[in-house]
């Protein structure tokens, strides 16, 4: 035992209360971490909790898909489901806004009959394509001629005057309609390769058949409009059974139409056969003239701090052959179903929550584009934005994109979310950027953090992914469950960070083929008037 002097004692009391001090301070700052950490606990169990027991995806996506449809920009689907989605916010008494960010050629989609006449009759499985004109309320009835393969482009210009009065197929004959997998699955291995060879071949000269005539095959539709053609037929099939990829018309006077691969197919052979099949073909569409387009934006606004962000981002306009269901339906209502959930189990954030459903992104990224130009004391304050855009499946996939501290964040928000949703999370840090894609993009080229929601394929880009079968019956709800809570989760984990999501970019390195440093990707403009006419 040791025995101080009275002096000493005073000398060391400073220490004690010193000591005791530091302390009290470890002391407090575990039980603020401990009721952090509870806090968070709560919330995500209330999530958890809401979405198990009362989703509403299932009556969002019948509202949205079955009673409104696809939202093709410029159709008047487009401008009733941005105010739908207002109205259904309000309804969860969530602020929203429809904003103009652009004009559109205006346009509607009508009934479309397509039918053979002749050798026989047979209605015809075909879609008009998108912004197409129409055939002004009549059938509009002709013999078939086909692209023909000429010696160049002064040959073809020779032939051209012979498609007047008639219908122009452009579109290679397919060999099969059965998907690969279908292929791989009966067929020997000899007849698989020797199948692959053939369509090789047939593809290469169709290939070089359409260069030939001196165009490409954006402007091909416009010469033969100006040569006098009644209609244009055309198969981008999708390789899948019964799956056709619909985008936009060239034309401006006549009608544009996919015909499935099996009927194209039919008309195909028969005009090589020298059969001349008639078919007729009537297309109800209505020309709209110039209208404007929309983003939706919703806020919660936050209460600490009101200036900086987190978002939620998915586009909401679709081609519209199918339901636009898989793109980007199930990102919509993800992110309307993760705003709903928030705003009952998280209605004072610390910072503001935005949500952008985002207009024209299959043009080219068009509303969010414009947003990140109207909205620069957004960008500025992002904390983070999270979006998704590649189908129903549930999300396993999350890149830094070449922000060089995503890891250390997006691994802290995603340590709150249950181990049953997050272990089959790959997460690539840093990641690289990426320059285009989906709107997450037009985020990340200015510099902001901008992350992608990756989810499982289910088919996608064969099936669903701009196809005529994109339709309700595709969603996986299971999956889009996962994804809602998901998403409410990691968005209440970035606005209650206490840390700012620093900016810093790693080095791209350097391109192997140039030997110049990788550049970070450009911010594109938003095409505020569209469509742009094609050129050769």
């Amino acid at each position: 035992m040791i025995f101080l002097k009275l002096s000493h004692m005073k000398a060391i009391q400073p220490l004690q209360f010193s000591y005791t001090g530091c302390i009290t301070k470890l002391l407090i700052i575990a039980c603020i971490f401990t009721a952090n950490h509870v806090a968070a606990q709560t919330v995500i169990e209330k999530i958890v909790q809401e979405e198990t027991k009362n989703s509403q995806l299932q009556v969002l996506a019948h509202e949205l898909l079955d009673g409104i449809g696809p939202r093709l920009v410029g159709t008047p689907q487009m401008k009733k489901a941005n105010d739908w989605a207002v109205e259904k916010y309000a309804s969860w008494g969530i602020n929203a806004r429809n904003e103009q960010w652009g004009e559109w050629k205006g346009w509607e989609r009508g009934i479309t009959h397509i039918d053979m006449l002749s050798p026989r009759v047979k209605s015809l499985e075909g879609t008009q394509l998108s912004w197409s004109p129409s055939t002004k309320g009549k059938a509009v009835k002709a013999e078939i001629v086909m692209i023909p393969d000429v010696a160049d482009s002064i040959a073809f210009q020779n032939w051209l005057p012979t498609v007047k009065g008639k219908f122009v197929m452009i579109s290679m004959n397919q060999p099969t309609g059965r998907p690969d997998d279908n292929w791989q699955q009966f067929a020997t291995k000899e007849s698989f390769e020797k199948f692959k060879k053939e369509r090789t071949e047939l593809t290469d000269a169709w290939r070089k058949r359409i260069s030939k005539t001196g165009y490409s095959t954006r402007m091909l539709p416009i010469v033969l409009e100006k040569a006098g053609a009644l209609g244009i037929l055309t198969n981008n099939w999708s390789n899948g059974f019964g799956v056709d990829k619909i985008f936009n018309a060239y034309t401006t006077k006549i009608p544009t139409v996919d015909i499935a691969l099996e009927d194209y197919g039919t008309l195909y052979r028969l005009v090589e056969a020298g059969d001349n099949p008639i078919i007729s073909i009537q297309t109800d569409s209505k020309d709209l003239g110039i209208v404007p387009n929309f983003n939706t934006i919703a806020e919660i606004k936050g209460t600490e701090k009101p200036d900086e962000y987190v978002m939620l981002s998915a586009h909401f306009d679709s081609w519209d052959a199918g339901q636009g269901a898989t793109d980007n339906g199930t990102g919509t209502l993800t992110m309307m179903e993760a705003m709903r959930i928030l705003k009952l189990v998280y209605p004072n954030p610390k910072r503001t929550i935005l949500v952008g459903h985002w207009g024209s992104e299959e043009q080219g990224l068009n509303g969010s584009r414009a947003f990140v130009e109207d909205h620069p004391e957004v960008v500025e304050k992002l904390q983070a934005l999270f979006n998704q855009d590649n189908g129903t499946g549930r999300i396993v996939n999350i890149s830094g994109q070449g922000f060089k501290y995503a890891g250390e964040f997006i691994t802290r928000w995603l340590a709150a979310v249950p181990s049953s949703m997050k272990d089959s999370i790959k997460t690539t840090f840093p990641g690289t950027p990426g320059g285009g894609g989906s709107d997450y993009a037009s985020f990340v080229a200015v510099g902001a953090p901008g992350f992608s929601l990756g989810a499982l394929n289910w088919s996608y880009f064969n099936y669903t992914w701009h196809t005529n079968r994109d339709t309700y019956d595709k969603i996986i709800f299971d999956d889009l469950r996962n994804n809602a809570m998901l998403t409410a989760m990691l968005v209440y984990m970035a606005c209650e960070d206490n840390a700012t999501f620093p900016r810093d970019k790693v080095d791209l390195g350097t391109n192997k083929l140039t030997g110049q440093p990788i550049a970070w990707p450009a911010q594109g403009k938003a095409m505020r008037k569209g469509p742009i006419a094609p050129t050769n």
